[in-house]
């Protein structure tokens, strides 16, 4: 039986199912809607998503038995995993508190990062030396389930400000809001362009020096920006001269950067599409108009959970748990790695948030904006640091 095939199957079926779950999320919007069809849309919407989250366990199952490992080694593992966790938090979550608009906003988020994820390569390898620990089930599950719950609160604290900011003038708080949206338009660029160039077979191939060898170096995407001190060798493809900073190190360091800065360009592509179909409007002032009623001190209660209880689980699993691990593997507890260093600002970052929550009482808009920087930060380590910027943890790409 080919595991690695129903792997993949379920994991298509799990997106499929998931965007049915959100249709019927939607139509639980509005506050001139029937409460009745509501509450059917709602016990409908919940059922698919957990045929889905089901699917989605399925096809993470199926890739474990292929691996003969926990599949979180690599860039399409974890974030499957993360995405896993994050609709296992969210069914949580409707259970306890039944919000269906907190719907609306989660699944389209797991959404965007399981299609996130699959673009990266998904065969099944070896784990690689460093990774052949117990650790490597405890240290990075952890921290996965840490961040899935910690996603929550920026679900949240989205949903807060998507329905509490004032959209009628235009200010700082707008024009965030207008970031944040961007930035998801930005990650479903990297999914459109990954899929169009992928099913084109797109390939450009560069020779690089680099300290007296010569690299050969396969870009799936145009080259923006090419390897340092590198030739193209490839004919008719596209590029347009401009290097990589020689400070950026590493083999793949150019063809991160590439395919980073083409994701930003593809999400202001994106942006400015969707104001034109909403004639110039603010997505946000749109969305706003779309929401029905919620209970804000609700949401609020939902966001400042999520980071009590995803904080400690953080502190364990992205600190203590990935210290030890660095002194069975590396010798050393803490090495100025940029995941070392971006695990610790992430952990300042959500102490202060307790800190300004329990002893100054900042609470709605307030907690609402930390909820959303502090998953920015999350992401700026799962994607940035990854895609960017060279280290010990590059074997995750």
């Amino acid at each position: 039986m080919d595991f690695y095939v129903l792997s993949s199957t379920f994991l298509y079926i799990t997106f499929f199912v998931y965007l049915i779950a959100t249709a019927f999320f939607g139509m639980t919007l509005g506050n001139n809607r029937d409460e009745n069809k509501k509450s059917k849309a709602t016990k409908l919407a919940m059922t698919f998503t957990i045929i889905g989250f089901a699917s989605h366990l399925t096809a993470y199952i199926f890739r474990w038995i292929e691996a003969g490992h926990i599949p979180v080694s690599n860039m399409f593992e974890y974030i499957t995993f993360f995405g896993l966790m994050l609709v296992l938090c969210f069914i949580v979550i409707h259970f306890v508190y039944g919000i269906p608009a907190l719907g609306l906003v989660a699944l389209p988020i797991a959404i965007v990062i399981i299609g996130y994820g699959s673009m990266f390569p998904q065969e099944v390898s070896p784990l690689v030396p460093s990774l052949q620990s117990h650790w490597l089930y405890i240290h990075v599950t952890l921290v996965g389930l840490a961040q899935a719950i910690l996603a929550i609160s920026f679900i949240a604290g989205l949903l807060f400000l998507i329905v509490k900011v004032d959209q009628t003038v235009r200010n700082k708080e707008t024009t965030f809001l207008e970031i944040i949206i961007y930035a998801v338009l930005s990650t479903v660029g990297f999914i459109i362009l990954s899929t169009g160039f992928g099913a084109m077979d797109y390939e450009a191939t560069f020779i690089q020096e680099a300290d007296g060898y010569q690299y050969e170096i396969e870009y799936d995407k145009p080259a923006l920006f090419q390897p340092n001190n590198s030739e193209l060798m490839t004919e008719d493809r596209f590029n347009s001269g401009l290097e990589t900073p020689a400070w950026m190190q590493g083999i793949d360091a150019g063809k991160k950067l590439n395919t980073l800065t083409l994701s930003l360009l593809a999400g202001l592509l994106l942006y400015g599409l969707v104001r034109l179909m909403l004639k110039g409007k603010r997505i946000g002032a749109s969305l706003q108009n779309k929401f029905g009623k919620i209970n804000p001190d609700v949401v609020d209660d939902v966001m400042y959970r999520s980071i009590a209880i995803g904080f400690p689980l953080f502190t364990l699993g992205g600190l203590i748990f990935a210290a030890i691990w660095a002194q069975e593997a590396w010798g050393r507890f803490w090495g100025w790695d940029p995941k070392e260093v971006w695990a610790l600002i992430t952990w300042l970052f959500y102490a202060v948030f307790l800190h300004l929550r329990l002893t100054r009482g900042w609470h709605g808009k307030k907690s609402a904006w930390l909820a959303v920087i502090g998953f920015a930060i999350i992401m700026f380590n799962l994607i940035v640091i990854n895609l960017v910027i060279a280290g010990l943890h590059s074997y995750a790409s």
